[in-house]
């Protein structure tokens, strides 16, 4: 298995396909704001409508709180062949020092919580991965070394559409189409309050693909080869 978890960034560079990545984030203070009214929510069921209507393939990685807030989303999205379920960490922590403004934890506690993060995600079937994300894609060697035992594939991507907070669609836009290429992995939110451009972008960004010859399909489809 070796001593470190393989890091990946897109598929082959051959073909039509791309990856079509969802974060769903979920933290104890994204909890809190929801408890108390100051947000509606984190999950963005246009994004979903879309892709069902559109017929469209694409990997959802979960927080295990996300899941847990949202039981019936996400059963909506196992329940859906196209799309593939996985991981993104139990709450959204970081695991190295000084990744944005994320709330951290111990490189210690890694394992343990992407393990209880699979646990909470089993339930629901679909089509699940040994796919991982880091909260913001901040890791190192340390935080690899960890993820070893999981046998899971750290899955970063080439291609940033910079939706968390945004204020606007086209800047989105323009993000996805000007460096997707064949085997791209594009990662979006689905987490709708603190990521509210990205149902409007999505039409576009679909448009453009398929103007680009490119074609969503399943993370796992992308990497193959890989």
């Amino acid at each position: 298995m070796g001593t470190r978890a393989p890091v990946v960034d897109h598929g082959p560079r051959t073909g039509a396909k791309v990856a079509l990545t969802f974060d769903a984030d979920m933290t104890d203070g994204m909890l809190a704001s929801l408890r108390a009214g100051r947000v509606k929510s984190y999950a963005n069921l246009r994004i979903l409508d879309l892709l069902e209507r559109d017929e469209v393939a694409a990997t959802f990685f979960l927080t295990g709180k996300w899941v847990q807030r949202y039981p019936d989303v996400t059963r909506r999205i196992a329940g859906n062949p196209r799309f593939e379920l996985a991981n993104h960490t139990y709450g959204h922590a970081a695991f190295t020092g000084d990744c944005y403004d994320l709330p951290s934890q111990p490189v210690g506690e890694l394992a343990g919580d992407v393990a209880k993060t699979f646990e909470v995600i089993e339930p629901y079937g679909g089509r699940q991965t040994r796919y991982f994300r880091f909260p913001g894609l901040c890791h190192d060697a340390a935080t690899l070394d960890a993820l070893a035992p999981l046998g899971v594939t750290v899955v970063d991507g080439d291609v940033v559409s910079g939706d968390p907070f945004a204020t606007a669609w086209k800047p989105l836009v323009r993000a996805v189409l000007d460096h997707v290429r064949p085997g791209s992995v594009v990662i979006m939110h689905v987490t709708e309050a603190n990521a509210a451009m990205t149902d409007e972008a999505l039409p576009h960004i679909l448009a453009g693909l398929r103007e680009r010859g490119l074609v969503p399909a399943p993370l796992s489809e992308v990497l193959a080869g890989a």
